[in-house]
């Protein structure tokens, strides 16, 4: 076996009163794909912190090929050649994807001009080597989220010479494109780069993961090979069995919520990238999980951000009835009178503000209801709050703090939360629990399935194909803006891949 090329000696890692790291050992061989595991809060991301020079450690040390560095800056750990992943991305979307690339290592022309076509030819080329058909000149606003997930795996590809960490990289990536960074990763490491892999999805490690480490509490719970059964995974995640993650199906749904008959979605501009639902049929009933499955760019987003009026703009044609009745729906107001409510797949950009408390968050959807004559009634508003803190186990249970102090499977919850004040009928989630942990998952899940049982209609839309299958009551395979295929629960993954990609099972 050959010599570790990283190797972190008990780190230890306090913020104020909270111990973040309580003694970590972790190692990476050269050309070892690593993966780490961990509920939110059990430390990954601190050690990664601690890897890429955000922090330095309290106690402990970090050797690269057996001599001891200490990072001041993130500069120094790039210089090392660590390059990092955040899970949360570190690109700017005003400028284009080219500019984003090679921000602060800019080409230029004599006579200090940027060399912005040298720039978009060597980003093509960058992008063409993982097969990703997005044009360098496109601002990244405009990009999805899977799309910015890809730009910036290629922007650190181009720092990592030793060691690369990557923190959920797959969280908003489709199949083909986990199969393809997949792909990518392999060949990275076949030159003798080391690579850290975080992630909450279990069923990748045995794909991608060399070894494995598990941590929890700030501890390393357990280091294992990467064919260990899910079971015992999950046993040192969350240090007790986890029997089962999806509840029970619905038996008998009740009348129908949402009919899309013949669906379609007339832009007022095109816009490159935006599929938009060009033909698609589709029921919701009382009390049923639908999911949506497809390949990037098959147009899950794009319907239903089309429902809820907060896409690109635009107007229906064929049939699109709510509880029987048709709808216009043109507007976000429009989609909430009809009882529809959204959850975003961008908790952090537009599901949330994150500076503000928790329980402001909450009651920011239902705030007519609990402010009579314009006055806030802080009773009604208690209330609220007490409320979902009690349906969705917030933690801490504090309304006080800011949002963005929350852990992302907490996060996730408020988002929910917020929405199912509201009282609605039918409930839009587009990947209800991207960057959310395996105990965090567990809970949503039931939460969703309860209220399904009160009589909710839910369609969600998720690129976790476990998650579609073991949560969905049926599966509607979407592609280039049509329903093309469904599947009820428990369908076997690789039929609706199948569907998906256009071809035979």
């Amino acid at each position: 076996m050959s010599a570790p090329l990283l190797v972190v000696t008990g780190a230890v890692k306090r913020f104020g009163g909270v111990q973040a790291l309580r003694g970590v050992d972790f190692d990476l061989k050269p050309g070892e794909i690593h993966a780490l595991l961990g509920e939110n809060g059990a430390g990954k991301s601190t050690l990664m912190n601690l890897l890429s020079g955000v922090y330095t450690p309290d106690e402990g040390t970090i050797q690269i090929d057996g001599k001891p560095v200490q990072f001041n800056n993130p500069r120094e750990a790039q210089a090392a050649g660590i390059a990092t992943i955040f899970q949360e991305l570190d690109l700017v979307p005003t400028l284009d994807v080219a500019a984003n690339l090679f921000l602060g290592r800019e080409l230029m022309r004599p006579g200090g001009f940027l060399d912005v076509p040298a720039m978009r030819n060597e980003a093509r080329k960058r992008l063409e080597a993982i097969e990703l058909a997005i044009d360098p000149a496109s601002m990244v606003s405009n990009l999805s989220i899977g799309q910015r997930q890809v730009v910036a795996i290629v922007k650190a590809l181009s720092y990592a010479s030793r060691v690369l960490i990557m923190d959920e990289p797959t969280a908003a990536l489709t199949v083909g494109e986990v199969d393809r960074l997949f792909d990518i990763m392999r060949k990275l490491a076949a030159t003798g780069v080391g690579i850290v892999y975080i992630s909450h999805r279990l069923e990748e490690v045995p794909q991608i993961a060399d070894r494995v480490t598990v941590m929890r509490d700030g501890r390393v719970a357990g280091v294992t090979e990467p064919h260990a059964p899910q079971a015992e995974l999950v046993r040192l995640l969350v240090g007790r069995p986890l029997d089962e993650l999806y509840p029970e199906r619905a038996k008998a749904p009740g009348k129908t919520l949402l009919s899309l008959r013949d669906a379609r979605f007339r832009l007022a501009h095109e816009s490159a990238g935006w599929q938009p639902p060009a033909g698609i049929s589709l029921d919701v009933k009382a009390g049923e999980i639908v999911g949506l499955a497809g390949i990037m760019g098959a147009g899950r987003t794009e319907l239903l951000s089309a429902l809820y009026g907060t896409g690109l703009s635009g107007r229906w044609e064929g049939e699109v009835a709510v509880d029987g009745r048709p709808v216009k729906l043109d507007s976000i107001n429009a989609a909430r009178a009809a009882g529809i409510a959204f959850v975003t797949d961008d908790r952090r950009g537009s599901g949330l503000m994150l500076r503000m408390a928790v329980g402001l968050n909450l009651v920011m959807s239902v705030i007519r209801r609990i402010s009579p004559f314009g006055l806030m009634s802080a009773r009604r508003q208690a209330d609220a709050i007490k409320q979902s803190f009690g349906q969705f186990d917030i933690r801490p249970k504090n309304p006080n703090i800011a949002v963005g102090a929350l852990s992302g499977g907490n996060q996730q919850k408020v988002v929910l939360a917020k929405e199912i004040l509201g009282n609605p009928r039918l409930l839009l989630l587009d990947e209800p629990t991207r960057g959310v942990d395996v105990g965090a998952k567990g809970e949503i899940y039931a939460r969703l399935r309860q209220l399904a049982a009160q009589g909710l209609g839910i369609l969600v839309a998720s690129s976790e194909m476990p998650e579609l299958i073991g949560l969905c009551d049926r599966i509607v395979v979407l592609r280039q803006g049509r329903n093309v295929a469904e599947f009820t629960g428990g369908v076997d993954e690789h039929t609706v891949l199948a569907a998906a990609n256009g071809r035979e099972a």
